[in-house]
């Protein structure tokens, strides 16, 4: 059994470096169904049950501690990569059915949490998931912080993501060939031509992290200071939004194009999974199945508002698909879609996702207490 907090965080940071080099370092085709975040969570959950990490004082300290300042350390690292000037210029077609995703993945949570009748716990736990599909696994740990989901409620929140996650991107992935037949269905143009010349402005190789870790602990730091100072409605929920905004607005600055912030947020994230992960200690997983259908559900609300929008809109089978899976699946998923239609269209997805770090806090946090209120 670990009871020394060092020993504890050396472990799950082993746990984060075995699966990340599992990922990077071999062609195991499992990471590309299942993301590397639920056998991340898995493993540290697992070990948590097998009573791996001892219950004492100085465990609870420093998971408090560790969480605490790396979430808006990451929030931080994670909202420099956004490139507002670039993703308007996607063009009206693919900004129209980035907002049909958001609005009927939000849409979806409401509806379901009325049919399903949410309890108190899962009612939050799905305004974390809310975060995910309207951003990524970041977004659903900040939106599930600000609400105190316990960490039972988030382990089904995220098996719920895995389960519907996969299934929605063979999905659009078997899609991808009847693409012309949809486009002719909608009577869309199809013409793609211009989102060519579109780049990421977000670099992907990493040579600062010194100046990066400094600058992300010294947000940390003035995020929990404002947060103790000027209270929105709770601590926690203070430091994601100041967090938040200090990222948006760094990312109009020269900070934007320091290389590495995407790989240390990851990092951070990939750390924060673990340790939540080792703190859910789940009795039974009683009422999965129902949850997984609710998931289901939602998919389905928000893919007949798309099909719909699209109809009238106009829009062509690219920009719904990607616009959707940039939402729900993220960084890690939306480029491959895009990759299928067109490999020159990748940073297309890339943009797409990365602008969902933003709606994904604040839009999950304002679905979220939608369906709490709903469940009282």
């Amino acid at each position: 059994m670990i009871s020394h907090p060092l020993l504890y965080l050396f472990s799950l940071a082993s746990i984060v470096t075995v699966f990340y080099l599992l990922e990077s370092k071999t062609s195991l085709k499992v990471f590309k169904l299942i993301p590397i975040v639920v056998f991340i969570y898995a493993t540290s959950m697992l070990l948590a049950a097998f009573g791996l990490f001892d219950v004492n004082a100085e465990i609870n300290s420093i998971y408090k501690q560790t969480k605490t300042n790396l979430l808006p350390a990451m929030l931080f690292l994670m909202l420099l990569q956004l490139d507002l000037k670039h993703f308007l210029k996607l063009g009206k077609s693919l900004l129209i059915a980035y907002v049909l995703a958001v609005v009927s993945i939000a849409l979806g949570f409401i509806v379901v949490a009325i049919l399903f009748d949410f309890t108190s716990p899962m009612s939050g736990a799905f305004g974390a998931l809310a975060g995910s599909w309207l951003g990524g696994t970041a977004n659903m740990i900040a939106v599930g912080s600000a609400l105190n989901v316990t960490e039972e409620a988030f382990a089904y929140a995220l098996v719920v993501d895995s389960v519907n996650y996969t299934l929605w991107v063979m999905l659009l992935l078997f899609l991808v060939p009847f693409a012309h037949k949809f486009n002719k269905f909608t009577k869309s143009s199809e013409n793609l031509n211009y989102l060519t010349d579109i780049a990421c402005a977000c670099n992907m190789g990493a040579k600062r992290y010194w100046l990066l870790i400094l600058l992300a602990l010294g947000i940390s730091f003035l995020t929990q200071y404002l947060s103790s100072r000027f209270v929105i409605i709770n601590t926690t929920t203070s430091m994601v939004i100041f967090a938040s905004i200090l990222g948006v607005i760094g990312s109009f600055t020269k900070l934007r194009d320091l290389n590495g912030s995407s790989e240390l947020s990851t990092s951070m994230l990939y750390l924060l999974i673990a340790l939540i992960g080792s703190h859910a200690v789940i009795e039974s997983f009683s009422g999965l199945a129902l949850y997984v259908l609710a998931g289901g559900c939602i998919l389905f609300i928000h893919a007949l508002i798309m099909l719909v929008g699209a109809k009238v809109f106009k829009l062509d089978l690219f920009s719904i698909a990607v616009a959707s899976l940039a939402n729900i699946g993220g960084i890690a998923s939306a480029p491959i879609l895009a990759a299928a239609y067109n490999k020159s269209l990748v940073s297309v997805g890339v943009l797409m996702a990365i602008i969902g770090y933003i709606i994904g806090t604040f839009g999950g946090f304002l679905v979220g207490n939608i369906l709490i209120g709903l469940s009282q």
